[in-house]
Parts: structure tokens; C-alpha cells; sequence
């Protein structure tokens, strides 16, 4: 089980500011657990981007969005509804996200932050990796995490040592930063590569003490 914390709403409502058709897709698995994807957040998610003049085509939950078999298989029912949405808010840790990239090209919102319980990193049947930063950067990567995905985790642009779309560091691996670029070509998103990602504050993996007496950290104490 992987540990989440909402994101800030004026930091969400930042992501969707020039989208008027929004889709949100919530993990129904461990977010539901330690509160921060219950319905009554969902509920109060769903007021705030109403309140910014937002449409929400549709807001579906998913038990859990890191298997990529059981996210097709659901979405595949909505195929028309995601179309016709500018974006998917996505509330699930890192790793629904990620799963989520893999499956369509459209633009994809983390609605919550991954943090760290003691080096215990859960459990779940795909290949994506997520390092409970404690501030998701999936917003400006298409969904793809600079972090795992790239063998020196650079967070603005690739090292001058990727060759033919592979990394310098282990070549038989793809360079996370070329496949940053081609999805967010593929989105329309390129324009985002501009905006500089501060480094890493590591508080923010740490857990708040409010979040520390929910009955889902206990593998923290």
C-alpha cells in the first residue's frame, strides 16, 4: 500500500486553468483507504473545480489504477467520455498515473502526492516505479516520472550522453527523457518544458502528523 496526500486546490485548479472539459478518474484502492480519495474528498475536489467554471464530464473510480489490465478493461466503457475531455485529474499515487500514461495520450493532472512510510514501497502488478517524493512532477511529464524513469532521475531535460533514444548509463534502456518528450508531443504539451522543476524539497516525502494517525500508517509506527 502506497500512502497519498491531496494536493493544494489553488496547485490543481494551476493544472487545469485552460481546460474547460475535465474527467476525473479516481483509484478506488489505497488513496480510498488513508482518506485522501474518500468520497467526501472526492466530493469536495469535485465543488472546487465547479467553482472555477469547470465542466466534469465524468468522475469514475476504479479499484485500483496500477493494474493496467483492470484499467482497460473499465475504461474501455468510456472511451467517448474521455474523448470529449480536455484532461483526467487522476487521484491515485504516482504509480495509477504512470499506469494511466501507458494507456492513452491525454493530458493527465495528479491530483495527490506519494509519500515515503520507512522504505516500504507497496505492492502492485506493473513496471512503474514511483519514489513517494511528496510532490508529484507528473503534471510537467507527461505522466512519465523523471525520477525512476531516468537512470541520473534529472528532473529538466535529458544528459548530454543519450545516443539513438537510449541511455548513457545503461543502453540497453530507454532514455526516460526521450520518452518524456514524445508523449508530451503527443499531447500537446511540448510548451510545458519550459517551465524550470525547482529541485527536490525531501520534507516533503515525510509524513504529517495528521496523516501519521490514520489507521493506514501503521506500518510507519
Amino acid at each position: 500500500m502506497l500512502i497519498t496526500n491531496p494536493k493544494p486546490k489553488q496547485e490543481i485548479l494551476e493544472f487545469i486553468k485552460e481546460e474547460e472539459n475535465i474527467f476525473i478518474l479516481v483509484c478506488g484502492g489505497c488513496p480510498e483507504a488513508c482518506e485522501s480519495a474518500s468520497d467526501k474528498k472526492v466530493k469536495e475536489i469535485e465543488k472546487e473545480i465547479k467553482e472555477a467554471k469547470k465542466n466534469i464530464t465524468l468522475t469514475l473510480k476504479i479499484d485500483f489504477l496500477c493494474n493496467k489490465a483492470l484499467l482497460t478493461t473499465k475504461l474501455i466503457n468510456y472511451i467517448e467520455k474521455i474523448k470529449n475531455s480536455d484532461s483526467l485529474l487522476v487521484l491515485s499515487c504516482g504509480i495509477g498515473v504512470q499506469a494511466l500514461s501507458k494507456l492513452i495520450d491525454k493530458p493527465l493532472h495528479p491530483g495527490l502526492n506519494t509519500i515515503y512510510l520507512g522504505g516500504f514501497q507497496g505492492l502492485w502488478p506493473s513496471e512503474e516505479r514511483c519514489q513517494a517524493c511528496g510532490d508529484c512532477l507528473l503534471e510537467f511529464t507527461g505522466g512519465i516520472c523523471p525520477v525512476t524513469s531516468c537512470s541520473k532521475s534529472l528532473l529538466n531535460g535529458p544528459c548530454g550522453g543519450t545516443k539513438d533514444g537510449k541511455c548513457e548509463v545503461d543502453n540497453s534502456r530507454d532514455c526516460g527523457w526521450q520518452l518524456i518528450y514524445e508523449k508530451l508531443k503527443k499531447t500537446g504539451r511540448l510548451k510545458i518544458l519550459e517551465k524550470l522543476i525547482p529541485a527536490r524539497n525531501h520534507q516533503n516525502m515525510l509524513p504529517s502528523p495528521e496523516t501519521l494517525q490514520l489507521p493506514s500508517s501503521d506500518i510507519e509506527k
